[in-house]
């Protein structure tokens, strides 16, 4: 999907011309499957059809009513979404990049809070029920802040934090430094 366009329908002549069908034969398909489950109509696109995950997820949720990518305008709308808690670990968090790191700018993309350097993606969190999470961009990132993750919860790419997580300030700094590195690297 085009960043600067969350038309879900902006992917449509790339899906046409990928998978050899109008967009409205594949909707049809989907509506033959009368009122099956998300994960069921994702199967379908993708296990019988070929589709990528995220071609499949763009037709799916079209069909189901969904047009635009966007749910949330700004910092503040995604923020009003979530327990005054995360609300305020999240600010927490952000102000501290931005502290350390003034030239990254906070965006909200794939519908949640991330930090980048022009169109670099560094870091994103995300809260959860219970938690928030914390996003790294890069290869390897986990590994090379190991040594700050001491109490936290390591997933597979992503870093658990508690709600009211008192920001840790040495590990943002070290995954930012990791991306930016990484960014940085010639290609």
């Amino acid at each position: 999907m085009s960043a600067s366009s969350p038309d879900r329908s902006a992917q449509f002549p790339a899906i046409e011309r990928r998978y050899g069908q109008p967009v409205s034969f594949w909707l049809a398909r989907l509506r033959d499957l009368d009122d099956a489950r998300y994960a069921t109509q994702m199967a379908y696109l993708q296990e019988e059809h070929g589709f990528s995950r995220a071609h499949a997820n763009t037709l799916v949720m079209y069909a189901r009513g969904s047009t635009s990518t966007r749910r949330f305008a700004d910092l503040d709308a995604y923020l009003a979404g979530v327990t005054p808690v995360q609300a305020a670990t999240v600010r927490a968090i952000l102000a501290a990049l931005d502290a350390r790191f003034p030239d990254l700018e906070t965006v909200i993309a794939w519908n949640k809070p991330l930090v980048r350097r022009g169109r670099t993606y560094v870091l994103g969190v995300a809260a959860a029920s219970d938690h928030l999470l914390l996003l790294p961009w890069g290869d390897g990132a986990l590994e090379a802040v190991a040594p700050h993750l001491a109490g936290l919860v390591r997933n597979k790419k992503t870093i658990e934090v508690p709600s009211d997580w008192v920001v840790d300030e040495g590990l943002l700094e070290a995954l930012v430094r990791h991306r930016l590195g990484q960014a940085d690297e010639p290609r």
